[in-house]
């Protein structure tokens, strides 16, 4: 996997727990852990597993297990282990999905899910495997925008931005270019101050991305 965009993607995700935003109590460590920070990593998954055990059907910390358990099986997978990959990389698909079921309409879990698999997929040469993971990531940002539609320009022009980017890729890559010119022409529209002026631009000129895009998923302010 390409940790550097499942930072990115995840970065600003808001979930709520009691007084305090769960995010805020695992994300730092989730993401110093994506980075290559061991420790972090594991004491991140220490803080899910310990809401877990507490309610086994918490949404937001299945949905941030599942990805850590994730993001393990690409290193494994890196490693030719695939023994040991393949049983991380199905457990951590089944958290999210679940995470999902529990809470369909759950910004700070879809997202999260929409980001690690979109970044999964990436890395996954074989369509017939990688296509799932595009077609689920699709639906989560999708469910994303559609959810904060009535307020999205209350959102800020970077959060925007992120949200109709992942929806451009994602679509674009599942090779919808109906809907992939859809948010790529509502990019366009923002200007440069969306972060993705460039890439919406050789898009709706050529069809295609040259680069690989550096910020995938979106924000969200409440």
């Amino acid at each position: 996997m390409k940790t550097q965009l499942i930072i990115a993607a995840a970065a600003t995700v808001v979930i709520a727990l009691g007084a305090d935003r769960f995010d805020h109590v695992v994300r730092t460590n989730f993401f110093l852990g994506f980075a290559g920070n061991e420790k972090a990593l594991d004491d991140a998954m220490k803080s899910t597993e310990e809401a877990l055990a507490e309610n086994p059907k918490h949404p937001e910390a299945l949905v941030w297990h599942g990805a850590g358990l994730f993001f393990r099986s690409g290193k494994l997978f890196q490693k030719q282990d695939f023994q040991n990959a393949v049983p991380l990389y199905e457990r951590g698909l089944a958290e999210m999905d679940q995470a999902v079921a529990l809470s369909p309409d759950g910004i700070g879990v879809r997202i999260p899910r929409g980001a690690a698999l979109m970044t999964a997929a990436r890395s996954i040469p074989d369509p017939s495997r990688s296509r799932p993971l595009f077609e689920r990531a699709a639906s989560d940002f999708q469910r994303a925008y559609d959810i904060q539609q009535p307020y999205l320009d209350k959102l800020g022009d970077h959060p925007r931005g992120e949200l109709l980017m992942g929806l451009a890729d994602t679509y674009y890559r599942l090779g919808d270019e109906t809907k992939a010119a859809t948010y790529f022409e509502k990019l366009l529209a923002m200007g440069n101050v969306s972060g993705h002026e460039e890439e919406a631009k050789e898009w709706l000129a050529t069809r295609k991305l040259s680069k690989r895009v550096t910020c995938v998923g979106c924000h969200i302010s409440k």
